[in-house]
């Protein structure tokens, strides 16, 4: 697929670039059954992978009747900042995808349910925040709903002055996935730690970030 198809490529940030997922499930497993939510990693990964951290509230509440903790964002964070720091490494591969898209002078941006604070401590901590300038930055928090809603994938679009069928998301959850398709945005899944089975409507699937510039055509 030539790159002159799209003008912008957008990138989910948690699995695709910063290989986070597996640390934040595991954390987020522990605490919710610390709680009182018997969680595993699996079960994790499977509800809550791609999800704003409202999903995880409103999911709770569904399935108990009770709400978490009002500090239960603040501490989650602390858990996985603390965690990043020891033990965050960049996706193998998406630096180089970086540096080869700026060369070619392809616009990109992230658009990520986490945090912006979480972006950012991913990014100092993996080294890809030179390739990341605010501005080019989006997070659940700049809209009213997280992925599946389309409103980040949109709002990310709309920042860049890019129409939504100029655009190529990059994702590997179910959940963002079903978002780039209701944005009218193509999807490719990166089934690194989501079988593509798991990614139904996506256009197309690669496992390596190193093939992403043969399928844009670079």
């Amino acid at each position: 697929m030539p790159h002159d198809s799209y003008d912008l490529i957008v990138f989910d940030n948690d699995g695709v670039l910063v290989d986070s997922e597996p640390i934040s499930n595991r954390l987020l497993a522990a605490y919710l059954t610390e709680l009182g939510h018997p969680t595993t990693y699996e079960e994790s990964v499977r509800d809550y992978m791609g999800s704003a951290m409202h999903r995880i509230h409103e999911l709770v509440r569904e399935r108990s009747g009770r709400r978490l903790p009002e500090d239960f964002d603040d501490t989650f964070h602390v858990r996985v900042f603390a965690a990043f720091e020891r033990d965050l490494e960049a996706v193998a591969g998406a630096a180089d995808v970086l540096k080869r898209l700026t060369a070619e002078g392809i616009p990109y941006c992230v658009a990520s349910s986490g945090s912006h604070e979480r972006i950012r401590v991913g990014h100092r901590k993996t080294g890809l925040d030179v390739w990341f300038p605010e501005e080019i930055v989006f997070s659940a928090e700049d809209v009213g709903r997280g992925k599946p809603a389309p409103d980040l994938f949109l709002h990310a679009a709309e920042r860049m002055g890019v129409p939504p069928e100029r655009c190529l998301v990059v994702e590997d959850s179910p959940l963002g996935v079903q978002a780039a398709v209701a944005a009218g945005m193509d999807v490719y899944g990166f089934t690194a730690m989501t079988p593509e089975a798991k990614l139904p409507g996506a256009g197309g699937y690669f496992r390596a970030m190193e093939e992403l510039p043969a399928i844009l055509g670079l």
